[in-house]
Parts: structure tokens; C-alpha cells; sequence
């Protein structure tokens, strides 16, 4: 089934005025903080390091969408995907309304700020972590299906008897609905998988290393399906640049997550 979008996926905004304009990728942003503060605020992870409702809201709210995601992601992006923009231009960073997040900057950025929170309040990095790597996948499906509306990061062009003709496709090929692969998997497979392996094993850091594992496999896969970057194009070995940022994620997932099961046969 061939399916070709409306105008409406060239300017998806919700609301217009004037110069203003809010989109409908900006309220999955929004959405998503939402709905991942009222999975996590009754949690057990949260409920065991005794967060107070306005600690939880700094935590997810300040920390892990504003300087983290929002943030590192921009940073991650100009330093990924638009490097030698950023050397002619380094104010390039802050131009936002130009567009630009990483997932891998982002990831980055919430790290840093979860273990700034962690030493602040005296808490347990790798179960703070935990906590947030167990909701992110509610972002992550959410986001990408802002991505789709946005009529970006499209995939690339089938043959098949399945695909989208995006309006904001300039050759008006027919392509692989990639955004929604991502929204499936990155979203509503890998939340299922985290929550069965944390009702199986809650040690300190089994849920944040299955989350990079998970990923890194995910996104590794499914950009075969993505077109990369148009000004990228694939980096090395026919692989873009999203597949090589999620080699060592992969990797780094498998040693924390061996590191905790260790820990946890040692105590067992």
C-alpha cells in the first residue's frame, strides 16, 4: 500500500500566530515529559530513593529534558552533524529555530545531568539512571512519531509495495515510514522488554544497561531503512553516522550490564 501525505505533513503546526508557530513535534516533546513524570512518580525505583514530587520534577522537567535532552541534544547534533558549521559559525549553536537534536547528544546530556543529581542529593547514579532509562523508550515513541508529522527523517525509497510519498521530499519518492519503525521499536518493544527485565531482576544497572544494549541493536538495524543526513550521507563502510554513535553505546550497555549481573550473582 502505497500512501501519499497531505500539505498538512509539509507545516504540521498546531497553532500559528503571527511569527509564532507550535508544532505538533514540540507538544510530543512536551507530552512526553509528562506522561514519563506520572509513570516514574509511584515507581518503586523512585519510591526507594525517596524522591520528593519536587525533586522528581526537577529530575525529569530541569534536568532530564532541559539540560539533557533539549540541550545535549542540540550540542550533540552541532558537534555530530554539523560540525564544520560550528566552526565557522559557533552562535550556530544557539540557532534552534534552525532545527537539530541528536538522540545520541541527548543521551549524553542526560547522563551528565543525572549524575550532577545524583552527587547533589546523595543518590545512587546507576539506580537513578535506571529510573529514567525505563521511561525514556515513552519519549522516544512519542517523539518520533513528531518526526512523522514533521515530514523529516523520513526513510529511504522502496521499490516495495509498502511505503509514504512525504510532500517534504523533494524528489517525491516512495519511502519507508522509518520514523514510524523507530516509534514502534524504539518505543513500545523496547519500553515491554525494560519493564519485563526490571520485574525480573531490579539490580543497580541491569535496566540502564539493557536500555543501551536494546537501543544501540534498534537504531543500529532500522537505519538501514533511514536516509542519512543529506549533507553526511554514510560516513564509513556504507554506515551513517547514527549506526557508528550506536557501536559504542551497543558496547558500553554490554559491560555495564555484565558488570551489574556479576554484581548481583556475587550478592545471590
Amino acid at each position: 500500500m502505497i500512501i501519499e501525505l497531505s500539505e498538512f505533513f509539509n507545516n504540521p503546526s498546531l497553532i500559528e500566530f503571527g511569527g509564532l508557530k507550535i508544532q505538533y513535534y514540540a507538544l510530543t516533546w512536551v507530552i512526553s515529559a509528562l506522561l514519563i513524570f506520572q509513570y516514574l512518580k509511584n515507581h518503586k525505583i523512585i519510591k526507594d530513593l525517596d524522591l520528593s514530587i519536587e525533586q522528581i520534577n526537577d529530575l525529569i522537567f530541569l534536568y532530564g529534558l532541559f539540560f539533557g535532552a533539549m540541550a545535549g541534544g542540540r550540542i550533540g547534533y552541532m558537534i555530530f552533524y554539523g560540525f564544520d558549521q560550528l566552526t565557522i559559525n559557533p552562535l550556530s549553536l544557539f540557532f534552534i529555530w534552525e532545527g537539530g537534536l541528536s538522540f545520541h547528544g541527548g543521551l549524553i546530556g542526560v547522563i551528565v545531568s543525572l549524575y550532577i543529581f545524583s552527587k547533589k542529593h546523595s543518590l545512587s547514579f546507576l539506580r537513578l539512571s535506571d529510573s529514567i532509562c525505563l521511561a525514556m523508550p515513552i519519549g522516544l515513541g512519542l517523539v518520533r512519531i513528531g518526526n512523522f508529522l514533521n515530514g523529516e527523517l523520513y526513510g529511504r525509497p522502496t521499490e516495495g509495495n509498502w511505503g509514504f510519498i512525504f510532500p517534504t521530499d523533494p524528489y517525491g519518492f516512495t519511502r519507508h515510514p522509518s520514523q514510524l519503525y523507530e516509534a514502534f521499536f524504539e518505543g513500545l518493544v523496547l519500553f515491554c522488554g525494560l519493564v519485563l527485565i526490571n520485574q525480573r531482576n531490579d539490580n543497580a544497572g541491569v535496566v540502564s544497561g539493557s536500555f543501551l544494549v536494546g537501543y544501540g541493536i534498534i537504531r543500529f538495524f532500522i537505519e538501514f531503512f533511514r536516509q542519512p543526513d543529506a549533507h553526511m550521507g554514510f560516513i564509513t563502510l556504507q554506515l551513517s553516522m547514527g549506526q557508528l554513535l550506536s557501536i559504542p553505546m551497543f558496547i558500553i550497555g554490554l559491560i555495564i550490564l555484565r558488570r551489574s549481573l556479576k554484581k548481583h550473582e556475587a550478592v545471590s
